[in-house]
């Protein structure tokens, strides 16, 4: 076979082979070359160990390609199982992969709110077009519509054993539905005097918290229906509400631009987070499990990762997300990458991993002990306004302005 070199490469080559010849004292062959290849004087300084080193290099590439077709083949293995070998990973690092398992349609609006039921395997997804809908996230079966409010549905919660649902709406009411049977309207309450877009139930069940553009947060008797408390002290709208694991605090977020934490039983305002430049759309309580990675993340900048906490995370429209501790007010650090505002949070239930859902329609998984964005998943046609992951099963769930509720499975 006849090697295809140019006239140049081709007197390179007789140059690099003259210079390994003489240099390794094979002075016979070397003036049978010289002779054959018509190469008078002698071989210049920069041929000087040309072929060792082209030599040495080139079993370096073919290294280089075998690695790089074995990654491929990986990969290619992963394309297919649809995961990084999931026999490779613990449950704990499990995180949603596309593509979506279901893709549901059904809202005739925007989806606003989607949530986990946190016994039966169904979730319920919250609509603009005035309607709660009900679905099996392991068949992708549509169940119920739970119909009753006038305007918008803004928020969802379960309560811990998933008897009720709350649910709230730009109509100004807070409603509660019976989920043991019947999905019917238990009660309607009455109080607020505009758009009610976040809701909650504190830990025991005995009370709903909810939030309001009026500027206010109230508390709601469960069983009377009355409204024990109200706790003012935003400026603003306030657009979300959690209550903290132990049911001590409750945490708040507003178009002030400010995250606040009230104590439950005095109304008092115990501290006020500000360090996001506009509205604070999302918020969401650590659980214990994230403790470690957080004071991971804490310790390679200030040496010392030994915060107490409680620990919150918020999200907002300047696109960032922030990491509180509450116990000492201050921002502990901020997550960039989102493209557009932040519009849902949620901590992954083993502590590892933060998920957000955003209006540059992805949702990103961010790793917090490195305290960077592991992965994007391009997740909707159109903002991507809610997210929540099953407490126990591998399941994520999106909701999004495209009408649609997305189930992704974790792997």
């Amino acid at each position: 076979m006849k090697m295809v070199l140019s006239q140049r490469q081709r007197e390179e080559l007789n140059k690099a082979v003259a210079d390994y010849l003489r240099s390794n004292g094979y002075m016979t062959a070397l003036e049978g070359l010289k002779k054959d290849a018509d190469m008078p004087g002698e071989v210049e300084k920069k041929y000087g160990g040309l072929l060792e080193k082209k030599w040495t290099s080139v079993i370096r590439l073919q290294k280089k390609v075998m690695e790089l077709e074995t990654k491929l083949s990986e990969a290619e293995k992963e394309y297919i199982e649809g995961a990084p070998t999931r026999g490779k990973r613990l449950p704990t690092e499990w995180i949603p992969r596309p593509p979506e398992k279901f893709s549901l349609t059904g809202h005739r609006a925007p989806v606003t709110k989607v949530i986990f039921h946190p016994v039966f395997n169904v979730m319920v997804s919250a609509s603009e077009d005035a309607t709660i809908k009900v679905w099996d996230y392991e068949t992708g079966d549509y169940e119920k519509s739970l119909k009753g409010h006038t305007d918008s549905v803004q928020d969802i919660a379960f309560d811990n054993q998933g008897k009720l649902l709350v649910s709230c709406s730009a109509d100004m009411t807070v409603k509660l539905w019976d989920f043991t049977q019947g999905y019917q309207c238990l009660k309607t309450m009455h109080g607020h005097d505009h758009n009610v877009t976040g809701v909650a139930f504190m830990p025991n069940g005995d009370f709903v918290i909810s939030a309001s553009r009026d500027k206010t947060i109230k508390m709601w008797e469960v069983t009377t229906g009355y409204c024990v408390k109200t706790f003012s002290g935003h400026r603003e709208w306030v657009r979300q509400v959690k209550v903290s694991p132990d049911g001590s605090l409750i945490a708040s977020c507003s178009n002030d631009h400010t995250v606040r934490v009230w104590l439950t039983s005095t109304r008092e305002c115990k501290a006020e987070l500000r360090d996001h430049e506009h509205v604070v759309e999302c918020i969401a309580w650590a659980t214990d499990s994230c403790r470690a990675a957080i004071n991971e993340a804490v310790s390679t900048e200030n040496k010392k990762g030994n915060q107490e906490g409680p620990f919150l995370v918020s999200g907002s429209r300047d696109k960032t997300l922030k990491l509180w501790d509450v116990g000492s007010g201050v921002c502990l650090f901020t997550l960039h990458g989102h493209d557009n505002w932040v519009r849902g949070v949620i901590f992954h239930p083993a502590g590892k991993y933060i998920l957000s859902a955003s209006d540059d329609k992805t949702i990103r998984i961010w790793d917090i002990s490195n305290k960077r964005n592991m992965k994007t998943i391009e997740a909707h046609s159109h903002f991507c306004t809610s997210i929540d992951f099953h407490k126990s099963q591998p399941f994520v769930v999106s909701g999004s302005v495209d009408k649609t509720v997305k189930v992704w499975e974790c792997r």
